[in-house]
């Protein structure tokens, strides 16, 4: 049986020449074979492909006289075979069993060398497909061969890996049913590719007796374990109360590493403690970040987790993942960070964090980023969750760590919003150090008095964009009030005369600032309004406006980039903002007052 008379790279057309050209190959030995002759041979089976001849390929290959001929070039057809299975083609069939014919005739490495090939040259647009079509006939590949499987594997394993990382992952529940691209398919077959591997690694350590290439094989599924936990499931969506596919392969993952003797807790806690199979250290880090998020937050495999370690030891240790999650831009990670910062938390004690904690650089580095979620994020979820997981941290900490935490946050975080946040949190510890039995030096003793001092002050003076920090304004001047209204509580202490010289110079400086700003919002308002009544008057439309305020910024927004109506609510506002705050100055100065005059009476 021969193969076409024709290529399109060959001027053979004669049926007898073909066949002299296959019995010259039949009688060559196979380290006598020429480029050109698998070049050719490759070509005839391409033709035969082309024109719809799968099954007279087939036949052929299948032919007994060929076999030392296909044993010795049949590895150049894997190609041709499974593009034409890809792209489902008219000899679909023939093709399958023709892959299933070479993998079972070919030398394992020959084939190794022919699908690796194939997988580093994957069609961009056909990713999924074929990756699905070649792991069943890689697997039996890897299976036969006899030696360097472990490096083999690997080799294969970050191929496809690098391959699959092309593909978008689902993040939506929706996209991941769909599954439009084929990724959560591709990683479902590449977990029951991986199960004779990681089976025949826990039959050699049963045994108790292992070699080097067993231990080389232990670490190629690891380091495979470790990039899945980074990609897909890193950027998935996953829900423990649903049960999506890329939650199955997480779980996999979850299960396979113990069942390769990875310890979890010696990955996630120790790991930098002994050389890692893992070389870059970032991609390590965000490995173990997914397994800590999946095993405290999914809580896979929780049960098996050992139950001595302290609460406070695995939040010590989780806060390098939470540093990492919530450092990156990706909102994937973020949600990630906040949800295990949150967990980590929930299992720790209310007020017994120590301030020596806060030495620590991940104690420190993981509240900054957390500060900038709250900053800078552009989502609103995101924000609102790390607002909540800002509070039950602050809750976690003793009286000191509050303290040192407090005076960190205003000297650093240079947002109105956040530093009002941690005013409302100073004075709930003001007034529960006031309760019986609850009194303590930091927020009822001396030690208040250097906090007092960031929370009342106008670090730009006289220059301080009252508008912008309007909520931290707001929040110290309810704080001043209830202090002064407290006054019994705090006569006993020390606390008291340097209060009233702090509170002397702040509102001193907060009146000049609402008199210099109220003007100048007046002045705006003023000339906005006249603006406005000049196109009125000369029925211009509102593009062609000539004066419009240009110089404020409300909000980290420009004024000038508002419409005239928008620019006359915020000058309004503003005016109305200053009014507020004027009232509070007084019915502080009131309090201050009564009090004078009550102690007079005494």
């Amino acid at each position: 049986m021969g193969l076409p008379t024709r290529t399109e790279e060959t001027l053979i057309v004669d049926e007898d020449e073909v066949n002299d050209i296959i019995q010259r190959w039949r009688n060559t030995p196979e380290e006598k074979l020429k480029p050109e002759d698998y070049q050719q041979f490759k070509n005839f089976g391409s033709v035969c492909l082309t024109g719809g001849d799968g099954a007279q390929l087939l036949k052929f290959l299948q032919d007994e006289e060929n076999r030392g001929l296909v044993k010795s070039m049949g590895c150049v057809l894997m190609t041709p075979l499974v593009n034409e299975v890809v792209k489902k083609g008219k000899s679909l069939d023939h093709c399958q069993v023709a892959i299933t014919h070479l993998t079972m005739t070919c030398s394992p490495d020959e084939l190794m060398h022919s699908l690796l090939e194939l997988i580093q040259d994957i069609d961009p647009g056909a990713i999924s497909e074929t990756i699905l079509t070649l792991l069943p006939h890689l697997q039996t590949v890897l299976l036969h061969l006899e030696d360097s499987k472990a490096a083999r594997l690997g080799s294969a394993l970050r191929a496809l890996q690098q391959q699959l990382s092309r593909l978008p992952v689902p993040y939506s529940s929706q996209q991941e049913d769909e599954d439009e691209h084929g990724l959560c398919r591709c990683y479902n077959a590449l977990t029951n590719f991986t199960k004779p591997f990681v089976e025949e690694v826990k039959r050699k350590i049963g045994s108790s007796v292992t070699t080097s290439e067993d231990e080389e094989l232990r670490t190629e599924l690891l380091k495979f374990c470790m990039r899945s936990l980074r990609e897909p499931l890193l950027e998935a969506e996953l829900n423990r109360d649903r049960k999506s596919s890329l939650w199955l392969f997480a779980t996999e993952i979850m299960v396979t590493l113990p069942a390769i003797q990875e310890s979890l807790s010696e990955l996630l806690f120790f790991s930098p403690l002994k050389k890692s199979p893992q070389t870059d250290s970032s991609e390590s880090k965000e490995s173990r970040a997914c397994l800590a998020y999946l095993l405290f937050v999914q809580l896979i495999t929780i049960d098996s987790f050992p139950a001595v370690f302290s609460p406070v030891f695995v939040l010590q240790c989780n806060m390098e993942y939470i540093n990492q999650l919530l450092s990156s831009k990706k909102e994937s990670h973020v949600l990630k960070g906040l949800a295990l910062y949150e967990k980590s938390l929930e299992n720790v004690q209310d007020n017994s964090l120590p301030v020596s904690l806060q030495d620590l650089k991940s104690f420190y580095s993981a509240p900054q980023n957390l500060r900038q979620v709250l900053t800078d994020c552009p989502m609103q979820h995101l924000r609102e969750t790390g607002l909540q997981v800002l509070q039950l941290f602050i809750d976690k900490l003793d009286s000191e760590a509050k303290h040192k935490f407090f005076r960190c946050m205003l000297k650093t975080s240079h947002h109105a919003g956040v530093e009002s946040y941690i005013v409302k949190n100073i004075r709930n510890q003001v007034e529960c150090s006031i309760k019986q039995g609850n009194a303590n030096k930091w927020f009822l003793g001396e030690e208040l008095l250097p906090l007092l001092g960031l929370v009342l002050s106008l670090p730009q003076g006289a220059q301080t964009d009252l508008l912008n920090s309007m909520d931290k304004i707001m929040e110290s001047l309810n704080l001043l009030r209830y202090l002064l209204i407290r006054d019994t509580d705090l006569r006993s202490t020390i606390v008291w005369e340097k209060l009233c010289r702090i509170k002397d110079e702040y509102l001193k400086m907060l009146r000049v600032c609402i008199s210099i700003s109220r003007g100048y919002y007046t002045a705006e308002l003023k000339a906005l309004r006249q603006d406005q009544k000049i196109k009125a008057r000369e029925a211009r439309d509102a593009a062609g406006s000539s004066r419009l305020v240009k110089s404020i910024t409300v909000k980290k927004e420009k004024m000038s980039n508002m419409s005239p109506e928008v620019q006359h609510q915020v000058l309004q506002s503003a005016l109305v903002t200053f009014d507020l705050m004027e009232s509070l100055i007084f019915r502080i100065e009131e309090i201050t007052d009564e009090k004078q005059k009550s102690q007079k009476l005494n």
